[in-house]
């Protein structure tokens, strides 16, 4: 996460945790993403930021699976995912959550947790007996309490999910996330409509549960961006404009003509 000391903060020397080579992804004439290469170390809080229509949740789509590339390559801990559908990508450690909300508003709270968890695992047994004794799924309730207490929400798992306040939502995504153990997580701007009470609680239930994660953030809230970032990567038409630590990216010169045209970040 990002410190007072980013100018000198360093990283895991070895292989990225993420790496993007050459990766391109166009719609017909559109090319929403651009020959992109990246590399995101492994602990590390990569925010990305950019204009409307930059490529940022192309980008996302392309990492999680929710897309296939038209050119390039994606490696997650030095394996090439590219071609693997969005499931086993969880399975591999590769978790996201969206801009808008996507729990299961008719199930409960540990319900939808559970439901999480249970897309990592891969005993037949387990997958089998779903629907049968709660009591029968061992570790699976472990994890699910576990994500419970650490998001928050350990007293109200009995609680429908579409009962929840919004910013409660948004906290039960991040618990989804969680359950499935990620080592990469993506979040796709996790306060949106929120307060800013609630945004500030949002960010330090980030900061207090994904702090040995690696974390991937689209967020247009400049100020939370630099405050959170330990490194911020710009997008603009789909390609790469500028990386580093913010003190650099916010004295960018055309970071600040394609961001804001011009203005101060």
């Amino acid at each position: 996460m990002a410190t007072s000391e980013q100018e000198t903060k360093s990283f895991d020397s070895g292989a990225p945790v993420l790496e993007t080579k050459n990766l391109t992804r166009r719609f017909g004439e559109l090319v929403a993403t651009d020959d992109l290469t990246l590399e995101v170390q492994a602990g590390e809080f990569r925010s990305i930021i950019g204009p409307n229509g930059a490529g940022k949740t192309t980008l996302f789509n392309l990492i999680s699976g929710a897309l296939l590339p038209s050119e390039g390559s994606i490696l997650f801990q030095g394996e090439d995912v590219s071609q693997l559908p969005p499931n086993q990508r969880v399975r591999k450690g590769i978790g996201r959550s969206f801009q808008i909300t996507n729990v299961f508003g008719g199930l409960t709270v540990r319900e939808n947790v559970r439901l999480a968890a249970q897309a990592t695992l891969r005993e037949r047994s387990v997958v089998e007996n779903f629907f049968g004794n709660k009591d029968s799924f061992g570790d699976l309730n472990e994890r699910t309490d576990d994500v419970l207490g650490r998001i928050g929400l350990d007293g109200r798992g009995d609680e429908r999910a579409s009962t929840l306040a919004y910013g409660d939502r948004r906290r039960l995504e991040i618990g989804l996330v969680l359950a499935t153990d990620p080592d990469l997580v993506m979040l796709d701007e996790p306060t949106a409509g929120m307060s800013a009470e609630e945004t500030r609680a949002t960010m330090e239930l980030i900061s207090d549960v994904l702090a040995d994660r690696t974390v991937l953030l689209i967020e247009h809230d400049i100020e939370l961006v630099m405050n959170a970032s330990d490194r911020i990567t710009v997008l603009n038409r789909g390609s790469e404009l500028a990386t580093g630590v913010p003190e650099a990216v916010a004295a960018n010169d055309e970071v600040q003509q394609a961001y804001l045209g011009g203005g101060v970040l």
